[in-house]
């Protein structure tokens, strides 16, 4: 069983070699890693804004609920 164990081991070692080293010299790869990044850091940005207005929306009302309750 153990020489089971390692020949897995070199054969995945083997493969992410591979892999790796193809998607690392890869225009089109490297491409779309750029422009999902992109994506991800535009998305974030847009998500903290609307996070900041939705916080002061809810302190607006709940200002506005404190002044009609008094």
């Amino acid at each position: 069983m153990a020489g089971g164990n390692f020949m897995h081991r070199v054969l995945s070692y083997v493969i992410n070699e591979v892999v790796v080293n193809g998607l690392a010299n890869s225009p089109a790869f490297q491409r779309f890693a750029v422009r999902t990044s992109k994506t991800l850091e535009d998305i974030s940005v847009k998500a903290s804004k609307k996070r900041q207005e939705l916080a002061e929306q809810i302190k607006e009302a709940s200002r506005n609920f404190d002044s009609f309750k008094n």
